[in-house]
């Protein structure tokens, strides 16, 4: 399933395995209390936390389990339902993310990637490939909510969910979909350490840096159920900070 390790400062989230990584019931609930714990240290410790989030093997995450699912639409969209709280959690997240994509990432595991801060790709192996419009699946309102915040340049985003464009490293670097490109799986998820490791250095609030994130990104959280602050709440919020 996965794993969470801290080391000092960071908190390494795995997906294990050599397998696709797919994203059932089991995996993602295994991920949200990851996330969860990862949370809770970093409160426990104060300011100055990161995660990183690493696939094992050819895969970051191919996606929902749509073996489980099979042709039922009805479990498809549970499914669907169990990843939106999981990028809330992301979204909501105190502290900095980083996604390490050493492998494909396709449909929701390219969701999963997009709901980090940064992405970082090994340029050997591994797409970026928002799959719905080829496999005839409508993509759910949260997804395209995401999509929209975190792929700004129309004409990307026009090719990523249009044509079912597969991204290599090189070309999301270009679409500025991938912040940096290392060329292997092994060197990515180390220099996603180190740049998660200076992140941590930066001691930020993570309440504030939360908040901010969130404000950068208002539709995409609120598809997923943030609650958004009121006037009056971020008013109180500011003020207390000053």
């Amino acid at each position: 399933m996965c794993t969470l390790e801290q080391r000092g400062r960071v908190f390494v989230l795995t997906l294990t395995g050599d397998g696709e990584h797919r994203l059932g019931h089991a995996l993602i609930s295994s991920l949200r209390s990851a996330v969860a714990a990862a949370a809770e240290a970093a409160a426990r410790a104060g300011p100055g936390a990161a995660l990183v989030t690493v696939g094992e093997g050819r895969f970051f995450s191919n996606g929902l389990d749509i073996g489980w699912a099979g042709a039922s639409r009805a479990r498809l969209g549970e499914l669907v339902d169990a990843l939106r709280p999981l990028a809330a959690d992301l979204l909501a997240l105190r502290m900095p993310t980083v996604a390490a994509v050493t492998g494909h990432a396709s449909a929701g595991g390219f969701l999963l990637a997009l709901c980090h801060d940064y992405r970082l790709m090994r340029a050997d192996r591994g797409v970026l490939y928002m799959s719905e419009v080829d496999i005839g699946l409508p993509l759910p309102p949260y997804f395209v909510a995401v999509l929209r915040a975190k792929i700004t340049a129309a004409n990307a985003l026009r090719d990523v969910v249009l044509r079912g464009r597969k991204l290599r490293a090189a070309e999301g670097r270009e679409m500025g979909v991938v912040d940096a490109v290392y060329h292997s799986a092994a060197e990515t998820a180390a220099e996603a350490f180190k740049f998660a490791e200076q992140l941590a250095a930066r001691k930020w609030d993570g309440a504030v840096y939360a908040s901010i994130r969130m404000s950068m990104y208002p539709e995409a959280c609120r598809s997923v159920g943030i609650v958004e602050e009121g006037d009056e709440e971020k008013r109180k919020h500011f003020a207390s900070k000053l």
